[in-house]
């Protein structure tokens, strides 16, 4: 009994001293989100604001996202899509509205409102120069926080879904302007770039930003003669640094300007409003001076537009002419691309969703991510944004006071 007690023993001291496999400190989570897609009710708005890979990524971290039937079928992502990347599928839209974190791409309406929980998180376009007091009386009112995507900031000081979508309208727009050129929607029939032995199409493009850049880039591509104004120098440097191609820049100058719209083929309103509307820099005059058949794609429609016979119009009917020119001024151009779009979004969407998860939710993640904070237009039903403030003549706070008390 003794040798086998001690044949024992002897196993056991070898089995001590044997290598073990160690164990990995695995993250623990702070908390789950619940989140909800619903599906977008406004006039042509086919984007959504995650991907079905983007579920997968968030589910895999163990979030929770429902979603509404059928919300993702004008980006040609289908329900079972959404289902087999681990999202719940619901016909309940006050189920959807009911998440603790809402995404939308348009800004709500306000029975979408009036379902949304008190003190929960709405992710959505915000369209500061349209919106209406109403809406934002009762999202206040439900002391709903509130992130406008189109003023995020993300760590490196750039406004990423602001960058995506000017990417993608800049290069639709040059696609579009070689369509309205072309016999197929009843054009001159002009090819956009030009062929041995007949010059190119002339291009103008008002704006030296990202809509304009990629417009420049897309033009140059297919052949085009380009020519881009903007009041900014350094605009100007950056996107000839950027293109690396013979482009005539200039700052916007009447004279020079006038000169250039006479023999241009397309114009592209490529300016940004800083605040409230953009500015006009094309006269109905200019216009008037324009070759007949040209094309005017005023993608600055989204905040008033820059030419002054610009007047909004829609994907169903795209088009007007006026002067015997085409204008095209239909806002949100990415929509038209709604797949692409929803990708651009979802990648800055799942982002988020993913940091605020670590943080323990909205307000943590706002405390710990000092550039989130120029987004928040509400905290806690708080109004933080100054714009919105004198808009309708109410007072705004300062969000790192409200943060910094813990509101």
């Amino acid at each position: 009994m003794t040798e086998q007690k001690s044949g024992f023993s002897a196993i056991a001291k070898k089995a001590i001293l044997q290598p073990k496999e160690s164990l990995v400190e695995v993250q623990k989570k702070k908390g789950g989100l619940k989140i909800g897609i619903p599906k977008e009710t406004a006039h042509q708005e086919k984007r959504i604001g995650l991907s079905p890979q983007a579920v997968h990524l968030l589910v895999a971290h163990g979030h929770e996202v429902i979603i509404e039937a059928g919300a993702g079928s004008n980006a040609k992502f289908s329900d079972h899509d959404y289902s087999e990347a681990g999202a719940e599928i619901t016909h309940n839209t006050k189920k959807v509205f009911e998440c603790p974190v809402v995404i939308k791409v348009a800004f709500p309406l306000e029975s979408e409102i009036e379902m949304m929980g008190h003190g929960h998180l709405l992710m959505s376009a915000l369209h500061a120069p349209l919106l209406d007091k109403s809406r934002l009386d009762l999202l206040m009112k439900k002391k709903i926080n509130a992130v406008g995507f189109e003023m995020y900031k993300d760590e490196s000081g750039g406004y990423p879904v602001v960058q995506s979508m000017s990417e993608i309208a800049g290069g639709a727009s040059i696609l579009i302007a070689s369509e309205y050129l072309s016999n197929i929607k009843h054009g001159k029939g002009v090819m956009l770039g030009g062929i041995s032995g007949i010059p190119p199409s002339e291009i103008v493009i008002l704006g030296a930003g990202t809509v304009g850049q990629y417009a420049a880039r897309a033009a140059l591509g297919l052949g085009a003669m380009v020519k881009v104004f903007d009041n900014s120098v350094s605009k100007l440097k950056r996107l000839l640094n950027s293109l690396h191609a013979p482009v005539f820049t200039s700052i916007t100058h009447p004279r020079v300007l006038l000169n250039a719209l006479r023999t241009a083929d397309v114009v592209i309103g490529a300016v940004r409003a800083v605040k409230g509307r953009a500015p006009i820099l094309v006269t109905e005059e200019m216009v008037q001076t324009m070759k007949p058949g040209s094309v005017i794609v005023d993608v600055s429609i989204d905040h008033g537009g820059c030419v002054e016979t610009s007047e909004v119009t829609n994907h169903n009917e795209p088009v007007f002419t006026k002067y015997d020119v085409i204008h095209y001024c239909v806002p949100n151009i990415p929509s038209r691309v709604s797949r692409t779009a929803s990708y651009a979004l979802s990648n800055v969407f799942a982002n988020m969703l993913l940091e605020m998860g670590k943080s323990g939710g909205f307000k943590n993640y706002v405390w710990e991510k000092e550039y989130i904070r120029e987004s928040v237009y509400l905290y806690g039903g708080l109004l933080t944004n100054d714009f919105i403030g004198e808009k309708f003549g109410l007072q705004s706070k300062d969000i790192n006071l409200l943060i910094a008390s813990m509101i």
